[in-house]
């Protein structure tokens, strides 16, 4: 198959076009094919972003915060799943095209679906580190420090995304290895969650 399972690029551009554009108008999905998926998984980063804003401001009523939190696990769990339907499709992908991994073939550390969260909330950091410039009400110590964080924020997305490139490329040559972890959350889960099968009793 070819070098590219995933365009690293096109995902970079669809992270950052969005968040801005959510900040202005309801969230959409305009994409096909894995860029479909890749904006669904990071609608999931874009909500769990706001409900954590809301859930550490201090004149929110206990019960707001209940709300919050039970939203925050749901947007979470969503945001895993699709962590692992990403890693699904690349092995849907490699099936299709014959790829099978070489016998010395390694695993990486995380998965290409994790490195593309990891770029999701990057593109939303990024986003949110730039607002804190156009603030009127800070001072040059505040608007430094914000400079300084960003520029790093830029340097790690730089390395991530290259990492992710070279992830991909070997996962398609046969010389890495690609599987889903799953997350196996048990927190949602009445079966498995101690609190909810006890009350359930």
């Amino acid at each position: 198959m070819t070098a590219s399972i995933i365009d690293v690029d096109a995902v970079l551009e669809l992270h950052e076009s969005t968040v801005a554009r959510w900040h202005q108008q309801p969230i959409d999905n305009p994409y096909e094919g894995v860029m479909k998926l890749v904006c669904i998984q990071h609608t999931f980063n874009y909500e769990l972003w706001h409900q954590e804003d809301i859930a550490r401001s201090k004149d929110v009523t206990d019960a707001d915060i209940a709300k919050v939190k039970r939203a925050i696990d749901g947007f979470n769990q969503n945001r895993n799943d699709h962590i692992e339907k990403l890693d699904d499709w690349i092995t849907e992908q490699l099936g299709a095209s014959g790829v099978a991994p070489l016998p010395d073939a390694k695993l990486n550390t995380e998965t290409p679906g994790s490195a593309v969260d990891r770029l999701s909330i990057m593109a939303l950091r990024l986003y949110h580190y730039e607002e804190q410039l156009e603030r009127d009400d800070v001072d040059a110590e505040h608007v430094k420090k914000v400079e300084e964080r960003i520029a790093l924020c830029r340097e790690q997305r730089k390395d991530l995304s290259q990492s992710l490139r070279e992830l991909l490329t070997e996962i398609a040559a046969g010389t890495k290895l690609h599987k889903t972890y799953r997350q196996m959350k048990m927190y949602n889960d009445p079966s498995l969650n101690p609190y909810l099968y006890k009350q359930q009793s």
